[in-house]
């Protein structure tokens, strides 16, 4: 694949035969409102941005023809409800070519079942949970890590620093997260530690104070849970608030959000896992590196990039990697690329495994567990997890409330 420039060449220093000029549609849904708004955001930017340096580069080279990227997409209003009938109109109607997922795995979820009806790639960065990629689907691709790997490491690094850790497991009653702590827990148990609470609430509930209560009357010393950014961050605050005191915090995608930061001393010393952070840097063997993306992503957005809007730019450079080794846009021809693909991108390296039981599932993407500190004056993340990846030292323990 042809390295994407961040800045569009001004001239050509060579004349070449000009390529036939076609189109790929890309169809997918976001969730413009709703409590998936604020992390489907990042997702949504993510896909925007590859899409935009493709066509400034002059588009996808396949088979003679140059492919301008188009998209086609609609809100879903975080309503699984919604995904289905609207993947469904991205098909029929709007004819799209290739598909991106949804954010959220129960959003996902329901998408697959159309793609996979209708024989349509679906590149998967929204949805981490495992389960559509064990029934047999042939057409669905995970870029992220699956959602039975998010807390390995905060296990792992939480032994290190109390082996007899007593852990409170609070997550939201949804499938991605359900998955997680599932996975977690069993990771828990195995590694010696203590599980003292076990409790799953409402996605939408906004009043955390009694699970906090139990939280406290548990005894634990740490915390794994929450589900997505509104839940998440509302239970952190909650658990300042109420001085729960935890040693250690490690909260599911909210506080993988540079939004996070802005609950202040709330945020400190608090854990997440993440499938990616501008500290962490491979060498892409095609594509921007992670200090071009960074810098680009945020002239545009005027926003720092978080894994969202990484993955979702993944998602596009995987599918054109894809195409361009297929030479084609043929469906089939893509699909035996993408079952073919073992590539290292600035996002990390990407393989999907190809047996039945597991079809399109990521096998080589590593997850990283950063956490929010207060360096030089500002409050920001870093990465602790793994040793080969960090970029500071741990906090252990989280310094309690002081307010």
């Amino acid at each position: 694949m042809k390295r994407i420039f961040l800045l569009a060449a001004a001239a050509t220093l060579f004349a070449v035969p000009a390529l036939a000029q076609d189109t790929i549609t890309i169809g997918f849904t976001d969730s413009q409102t709703g409590p998936l708004n604020v992390d489907s955001l990042g997702q949504q930017r993510g896909y925007e941005f590859w899409r935009d340096e493709v066509n400034a580069a002059g588009g996808i080279k396949a088979g003679g023809k140059s492919y301008m990227v188009k998209f086609v997409s609609y809100d879903d209003q975080s309503v699984g409800g919604r995904v289905q009938q609207l993947y469904t109109r991205l098909i029929v109607q709007d004819k799209a070519d290739f598909l991106f997922s949804p954010y959220s795995s129960g959003l996902t979820a329901p998408a697959t079942v159309i793609s996979e009806q209708y024989g349509k790639i679906m590149i998967v960065s929204g949805g981490a949970e495992e389960k559509p990629f064990e029934l047999g689907n042939k057409y669905l691709f995970m870029v992220i890590t699956s959602a039975s790997h998010y807390l390995s490491g905060a296990v792992a690094a939480l032994k290190e620093k109390n082996p007899r850790a007593k852990i409170a497991f609070v997550y939201s009653d949804d499938p991605f997260s359900k998955t997680v702590m599932t996975a977690t827990k069993q990771q828990a148990e195995a590694a010696g530690l203590q599980v003292v609470m076990d409790e799953s609430y409402a996605p939408s509930t906004t009043d955390f104070g009694p699970i906090v209560n139990k939280v406290i009357s548990s005894n634990a010393d740490a915390f794994m849970g929450g589900g997505h950014y509104s839940d998440g961050a509302t239970l952190a605050r909650q658990m300042y608030d109420q001085r729960a005191n935890m040693k250690w915090i490690s909260i599911l995608v909210a506080a993988a959000d540079d939004k996070f930061g802005d609950l202040g001393p709330a945020a400190m010393g608090v854990t997440a896992p993440s499938q990616w952070e501008v500290q962490v840097n491979y060498k892409p063997q095609f594509g921007v590196t992670t200090a071009e993306f960074a810098k680009a992503f945020q002239a545009k957005f005027n926003a720092k990039p978080d894994y969202h809007s990484a993955s979702g730019y993944t998602s596009g450079m995987v599918l054109q990697h894809a195409i361009e080794q297929a030479n084609s846009i043929d469906q089939d021809k893509v699909l035996a690329a993408l079952n073919a693909t073992d590539v290292t991108t600035f996002f990390g390296r990407i393989k999907f495994a190809t047996d039945p039981g597991h079809h399109g599932l990521q096998t080589d993407h590593d997850m990283v567990l950063a956490q929010w500190q207060n360096t030089g004056g500002k409050l920001g993340r870093q990465v602790v997890w793994p040793e080969a990846a960090k970029s500071a030292d741990m906090i252990y323990p989280i310094p309690p409330a002081t307010q």
